[in-house]
Order: C-alpha cells, then sequence, then structure tokens
C-alpha cells in the first residue's frame, strides 16, 4: 500500500501538465504558426446572422446538405469526423434513421471507450491506497470523474455546446445523487455520521449556488473560473483535516471509549475490520507453475499483449463474457499503447519488449490525438510530418533501452512509463469526449433537442455510468460508506473542476470571458439540486449519525423520476420554465 501511495502525488502534477499542454495546443495553427482566432465572436463586430443549425430537418431533402456544409452554426470545433456531414450528405434521406441508428451504437461504444480508459488511467491508485476517506473522495472521485471532466472541456471549447457542457455536469450530479446514492442506500444501508455528510453537503450547495451566479451574470470571468478551481482545494483540504482531527481526538479516547457495535463503527474501523476477516492470499500463486522456466522476450510480448484471463473467462457468467468480446478491442489497444506502472507487483509491471513498443508508440499517439491530429500532421518546413520525427526519435530512445535493460529487472527510469501512461491514457480519453460531444449535438440537431436536455439526460448517463458501477461495487463489496462519500466527492470534483478548468482554458487562449446563455430548464435544475441538499442537511443536522436505509432510498429515487419527467416536458413545450 505504501508504494501505491507513494504515487498519488503524481496527480495533481499530471493534471497541471494537461492544462499546459491545452493551453499550447489552442494557442497556435500548426498549419500557420498563427494565433488562432477566437471561437467566440468579439461583440462589437457586425456579422450576419447564423441560421440555428437545427432547422436543417424543416428543408427540403435535397437542401439539406449544402445548408450543413454552408451554415457555420453546423461547424463543429475539433474531432476526427463531421456527424451531421455524414449523416445529411452521405446518407439518402431514406436512409436517415439507418443513419441515427449507427451513430447511436458508436455513441454507445464511445461510452464503453471512456469507461474502460478511466479505468486504465488510475488503475494503480485504486484499491488499498483507497482505503480511507479522504482518498475515497478525492482519488475516487478524479477516476470516476475523467470522461465528465474532458467532456466539459471538450464542449466548453465550443460557443455551440457550452449548454451541453453545464447540463451533463450538472445532470451527472443530479444522477448520482438521487440514483447511485439512492442504490446505494437500498443495496446496503448503514448509519452515517452526520458532520462528514453535512460537510460534502455544504460544499456541494455552494457550487450550486455559484452556478446560479454565473448563470444570473451570463459570463464567466477569470475570476469566476479561479474561484471553482480554489473552492475544490479548499474542500480537499478540509476533507483531509476533519479526518486527521477525527482520528487525533479518536486515539486520545480510545482507551476510554466503550467498543462499537459494527453498524456504528467509522469508515476506515469498518474497512480495517472487513479486510482483516476477508482472505487477501493471491490465489494466482497456485497457478504458477512448480518449475519457472525463464520466458523468452516474444513470449512476454505475446502474454503483455493478451486482455483475457481464461482462467477469469471460465468463471464468468454469459453476459460478462459478451461485454468482455466488445471490450477487448479497446483493451487490446490500450494495452498496446499506454504503459502500466505497478507498484504492488514485485517487478512493477515491467514487460521489457512492450515497454520498449510503448516509447515508439505512445509518443505517436500523443501526437495523433492532440488536437484531433492537427499537430501530428504538420510538415516540418514543409517536408517531413511530426509524426515521423516522433517515430524516428521513440525508435531511437526504445533501441538503447532494449539493449541496456533485461527481462528480469526493471530499471531505474521505470517510473518514466506512468507518466507516459497517465499522459497516453488522458489524451485517448479527451479524443473519445470529443467524439462522443460532436455525435450529441448532431443527435441534437436531428430530433431538434437543445444541448441542455441533451447533457441533463444522455451525455450525463454515459459518463455516470463508472460511478454507478464503481459506487455500486463497493457497497456490495462492505464499503457503503466510501461507496456514498465518492458519490458527492465526485460531483463536487465534477462541477468545480469541471466548470473551473474548461472556463480557465478560453479565457487562457485569449477570450476575456467565456458567455453563457440562461436557460430555464438549467435553473430548474439548479433549483432542485439545492433544494434536495437543503433537505438533506436539515434531517442530518440535529442528528449524530442517522440511517440511510431502503427507504431513503427510493425516496431519492422517485426524486430523479420526477426530474426527468419536467425535463422533458419542457423540451416538448408543455410547460414553460422561465429564466434567470
Amino acid at each position: 500500500m505504501a508504494g501505491r501511495q507513494l504515487h498519488l502525488h503524481w496527480v495533481p502534477h499530471l493534471l497541471y501538465v494537461l492544462l499546459m499542454v491545452e493551453i499550447m495546443s489552442g494557442a497556435s495553427d500548426p498549419s500557420t504558426g498563427t494565433h488562432i482566432s477566437p471561437e467566440f465572436p468579439a461583440s462589437d463586430v457586425n456579422q450576419s446572422p447564423v441560421v440555428d443549425c437545427r432547422d436543417v430537418c424543416g428543408l427540403n431533402a435535397s437542401d439539406r446538405c449544402d445548408f450543413i456544409r454552408t451554415n457555420p452554426d453546423c461547424h463543429s470545433q475539433g474531432g476526427y469526423l463531421d456527424y451531421l456531414e455524414g449523416i445529411f450528405c452521405h446518407f439518402p434521406p431514406s436512409l436517415l434513421p439507418l443513419a441515427i441508428t449507427l451513430h447511436a451504437f458508436w455513441l454507445l461504444y464511445l461510452f464503453l471507450i471512456l469507461g474502460v480508459t478511466a479505468e486504465k488511467l488510475l488503475g494503480p491508485l485504486h484499491g488499498p491506497s483507497l482505503d480511507t476517506l479522504p482518498h475515497g473522495v478525492t482519488f475516487l472521485a478524479f477516476g470516476n470523474g475523467a470522461p465528465d471532466i474532458f467532456s466539459a472541456l471538450v464542449a466548453f471549447s465550443d460557443p455551440h455546446t457550452a449548454g451541453l457542457a453545464l447540463g451533463a455536469l450538472f445532470g451527472a450530479g443530479v444522477l448520482v445523487t438521487t440514483v447511485v446514492a439512492g442504490g446505494i442506500s437500498i443495496l446496503r444501508p448503514f448509519t452515517a455520521a452526520s458532520r462528514p455528510f453535512l460537510r460534502d453537503i455544504i460544499f456541494y450547495m455552494v457550487a450550486v449556488y455559484l452556478t446560479f451566479n454565473i448563470l444570473y451574470f451570463g459570463r464567466v470571468t477569470l475570476a469566476w473560473a479561479l474561484g471553482y478551481l480554489g473552492l475544490y482545494v479548499f474542500y480537499v483540504v478540509t476533507v483531509v483535516l476533519c479526518t486527521w482531527i477525527y482520528r487525533w481526538q479518536r486515539g486520545r479516547s480510545l482507551v476510554h471509549s466503550m467498543p462499537g457495535t459494527p453498524e456504528m463503527l467509522s469508515d476506515s474501523e469498518e474497512e480495517d475490520r472487513v479486510s482483516s476477516t476477508t482472505n487477501s492470499y493471491d490465489y494466482r500463486e497456485e497457478y504458477q507453475p512448480l518449475l519457472l522456466c525463464q520466458e523468452t522476450t516474444p513470449q512476454i510480448l505475446v502474454r503483455a499483449l493478451n486482455p483475457v484471463d481464461y482462467r477469469k473467462w471460465r468463471n464468468k457468467p454469459t453476459y460478462w463474457r459478451v461485454l468482455k468480446v466488445f471490450k477487448l478491442p479497446v483493451e487490446f489497444l490500450l494495452l498496446l499503447t499506454v504503459p502500466l506502472v505497478d507498484p504492488d507487483k514485485e517487478d512493477r509491471n515491467w514487460k521489457r519488449p512492450l515497454n520498449c513498443l510503448h516509447l515508439v508508440i505512445s509518443p505517436l499517439v500523443l501526437v495523433l490525438t492532440l488536437q484531433s491530429g492537427a499537430y501530428g500532421v504538420y510538415e516540418i518546413g514543409g517536408l517531413f510530418p511530426i509524426w515521423g520525427m516522433v517515430v524516428i526519435a521513440g525508435t531511437a530512445v526504445a533501441s538503447v533501452t532494449f539493449f541496456a535493460t533485461s527481462n528480469s529487472k526493471p530499471p531505474k527510469l521505470h517510473w518514466i512509463f506512468a507518466f507516459l501512461g497517465f499522459l497516453t491514457s488522458a489524451l485517448w480519453i479527451n479524443a473519445a469526449a470529443t467524439e462522443v460531444v460532436n455525435i450529441l449535438r448532431s443527435l441534437g440537431v436531428v430530433f431538434r433537442l437543445s444541448n441542455t436536455v441533451l447533457g441533463l439526460t444522455l451525455l450525463a448517463w454515459g459518463n455516470s455510468i463508472g460511478d454507478a458501477f464503481s459506487d455500486f461495487t463497493l457497497a456490495r463489496q462492505g464499503y457503503p460508506r466510501m461507496a456514498f462519500s465518492a458519490c458527492f466527492g465526485g460531483i463536487i470534483f465534477n462541477m468545480l473542476v469541471g466548470v473551473g478548468l474548461g472556463c480557465l482554458l478560453q479565457i487562457s487562449r485569449g477570450h476575456p470571458e467565456v458567455k453563457l446563455e440562461p436557460d430555464g430548464l438549467l435553473v430548474w435544475v439548479l433549483a432542485g439540486a439545492l433544494g434536495l441538499s437543503l433537505v438533506c442537511s436539515l434531517v442530518s443536522v440535529p442528528l449524530q449519525c442517522f440511517q440511510l436505509n431502503k427507504v431513503y432510498g427510493f425516496c431519492l429515487l422517485f426524486f430523479y423520476v420526477n426530474f426527468l419527467v419536467v425535463a422533458l416536458l419542457t423540451e416538448f413545450g408543455v410547460i414553460h420554465l422561465k429564466s434567470v
């Protein structure tokens, strides 16, 4: 466990590196070397009116393709594919349902890619290093919230999809605090301490209140963006300090306290008790051969690139195998491109032939996923592309590494592979998130749905799949408090870091502020989230501990059903909600 915790301090630095990479990628145009013009038009420049792209479905079938190609509102920022042009230009009108179906399946698979890659991204950070509350609300929240954050960064980069970002962040927040938190209470009722719960509720309400303000003023300035990020840093510091104070007080009163009942134990006490009673023996050692034969280099490469554990495959049910088949291409691609350093293993997951291959492939992936490959195909002096230079340099470094190391012992600079793996995974997530946002916007144009509704429903559901699975798994394994804490830690992380970092990136690219259009439905969502949080806080204040049972869980589920009903009725014009 100490080895894992040693690497946790890398996360803030790597986030800073990603921020700098994104800022530099938007600073200049690789094809010209000049500064890219802002995506947001200046208010004092006369511009021709832009027709809403959703009006395309009201035109004749023969005019739709030209409308998509000539209307600036239909153009996407970034991405590898132009989905609107594909739907209206490459499919005849009679095959429009087929085009929509194919795009919907591709959207589902992109959500699968996001989930698998996020799991790969912070794989070494999950496990024993998350056995305390602060890690549950920070690093587990970061692992679960990676798709949300990258989707928000992509959506904020385009003025057409800023509402999609806000809708997704707060839609996922409502979903996690109602469906996921309610499901945890139904699966594994437990007794929660009121003070940590009240602390998380207060920070959540402050985040919602800040969003009320930016919607009221209709813009986000540099001060507001830094305020969002600063509030999350203050939240993490508060969680850590509260945990230290609690442990200090518990240590002083331990000799005078009575043995607690199982349901009144703290998170760390219960988890230590469960982990001490469970069998932690690694049964994989039982399957090792008695006489170990040293593997050859090709055998190591083949075994390292195999994403299937045949022993686990035989013991799993059919639905798991079907899902595994869909995940195999993604897992193989990640094994081939993303190096993984596991400090819990004796060899730290050192695979000499594969890691040397990573030195060539991972940098190539970086330049081909940054800004959707715009930098990778740029030719230096009009003669040689950047991706070719990366391949040559990577091959030279890989050759030196291969001949200077051995198969049995990792090199001293093995930690560099952890940094390379984190960066490659992050850019894979960013590339998949870009495609998700573009597909959702295309589906919104076809069905004439607003970005807010798409964010509150489809994007929020897709990005919250990882949260639901990981939190439900923790609850079933006997850690309902950690799972419940991760719910609030995750949404606070998503809202504060997602909005703050997304707006900060746009401001750093030369925009004085980020414009937001007030949306009545989004305001209603914030009011509902604020009201639910206020009710929960009032319930928990007079109690030292309170029971989160099935009744509480079903009440949360009922709230979310009503939330969806109002959202859909508003979108289709049955009811009207006034904006701020």
